[in-house]
């Protein structure tokens, strides 16, 4: 498999403090395996990906729960947060 060498020209975008894209460098992103509706849980998880270099981190918000407890792991969590919505747009405005 050939690799390129040259990276292709994209538009940068910032997702909190974190660029993507235009030439920023690669940034680290991973996604929690907790229940997002354990908001403990996901914010310890998320402590622990911090700690391992992770920069931008998503979560899954497959229930009413989840999307209620994104709240809170948005302002405790000390990197960005994006939604991982699933097939609800109900859940989507919750999570807004």
């Amino acid at each position: 498999m050939n690799i390129p060498t040259v990276r292709r020209k994209t538009a940068q975008i910032s997702i909190g403090p974190v660029k993507v894209g235009g030439g920023a460098p690669i940034s680290v992103q991973s996604m929690t395996a907790t229940l997002t509706a354990d908001a403990d849980k996901t914010l310890h998880q998320i402590k622990r990906l911090v700690s391992a270099g992770c920069e931008i981190v998503r979560v899954t918000v497959n229930s009413e729960d989840a999307a209620l407890a994104l709240r809170e792991i948005v302002r405790k969590s000390s990197i960005p947060v994006i939604a991982d919505i699933h097939f609800d747009y109900k859940l989507a405005l919750q999570s807004i």
